[in-house]
């Protein structure tokens, strides 16, 4: 999930109590990581429950959770809205923690939490830019990082489905862009921009000439998603699984030892993109994610099908997609990418 992004760094440490092992049993919260992982969460969620759980026992003066039921939950968010002034979906985050502790971990069920104060849920209309913004802020940008937000405006791609895409995600000969275990866990297709596959091409070549390079050196292995490691013993080291945007350096996994190189950091994109936004001037506060709201409204703004573009985000409800409705829907047509009509 998105807002496991913005949680807080991690609490002090447990006492031995809560996070040191018992003779024949797991300590705490390495049951709530072991849980997470079991049902396929992402490192991001597994982070930000740790997080939330053990800031819920320290809150009730390190009682162990199973001392603890709904008064005790129903006060600790209620003070984080009253008290704390979190956010709506700070606050939901915490619960769907808490509630995952209890009831996958715990194997109880909290029954009455109708009395929490809950933060107010604003309604906000998302923040676009304008195509002479759009243009402004990619000229600012060089290298890979322009490749790759004109990539993210051109197929409407969320900043970390950009970095995580791999070789065989990008197909030239259809004109699409795969979108593996997305948001919710969902696969999508989406649009390849036309405008851009000389240079995705390009940026292929210099990957695999690194790849090569990278097999001669005993390197060349990336991580694999769950279990496939073991069911595809070789496939990390081939090409196809290869990161599309690889990092400039390689790593040695602890777990494997393998001689491996990560994707390009998020981070790298972000402050990319920040420092654009202000050599462009402009006065909107505008992220990576931006680019991906612009994608949507323009497209609406060219006549394509609202669920047409439902399909191209890979949301789960076409309300979602409504937000983005600033024009009448014309009706469907043919998509063509709006990084294409950029002059």
């Amino acid at each position: 999930m998105n807002s496991a992004d913005h949680a807080a760094p991690i609490g002090p440490v447990l006492p031995p109590s809560l996070a040191g092992p018992t003779p024949g049993a797991p300590r705490l919260l390495e049951r709530v990581r072991l849980t997470i992982r079991a049902r396929h969460y992402s490192p991001r969620t597994e982070k930000a429950y740790v997080a939330w759980i053990r800031r819920f026992i320290f809150f009730h003066g390190r009682r162990h959770p199973d001392e603890l039921g709904v008064p005790e939950v129903s006060g600790y968010l209620s003070y984080l809205a009253a008290q704390q002034s979190v956010s709506s979906s700070t606050q939901t985050q915490a619960l769907a923690a808490i509630l995952f502790l209890y009831r996958d971990v715990l194997g109880r069920n909290l029954v009455g939490l109708d009395d929490v104060v809950r933060a107010k849920r604003p309604v906000r209309v998302p923040l676009v830019l304008a195509r002479d913004e759009v243009r402004a802020i990619l000229r600012r940008i060089s290298g890979t990082p322009r490749l790759m937000c004109s990539l993210m405006y051109g197929s409407g791609l969320r900043l970390l489905e950009c970095c995580r895409l791999r070789v065989k995600d990008v197909d030239f000969d259809r004109c699409e862009v795969t979108v593996h275990d997305g948001k919710g866990r969902k696969d999508r297709i989406t649009v390849l921009p036309g405008r851009l596959t000389a240079e995705l091409r390009e940026q292929l070549r210099r990957t695999q000439k690194q790849y090569l390079a990278d097999l001669d050196g005993d390197a060349g292995y990336v991580a694999l998603p769950y279990a496939l490691d073991r069911k595809y013993p070789n496939a990390c080291r081939e090409w196809p699984w290869q990161w599309f945007f690889p990092a400039a350096r390689i790593h040695v996994d602890p777990e494997t030892g393998q001689r491996r190189r990560h994707h390009v950091h998020e981070t790298i994109l972000q402050r990319a993109f920040a420092s654009a936004v202000r050599a462009a001037g402009l006065a909107k506060p505008a992220s990576c994610h931006t680019l991906r709201h612009s994608f949507a409204t323009h497209l609406l703004e060219t006549g394509c099908d609202i669920r047409t573009i439902q399909e191209l985000l890979g949301h789960s409800d076409v309300s979602t997609t409504m937000i983005y409705t600033h024009v009448l829907n014309w009706g469907g047509r043919g998509v063509r990418s709006p990084l294409d009509v950029l002059t």
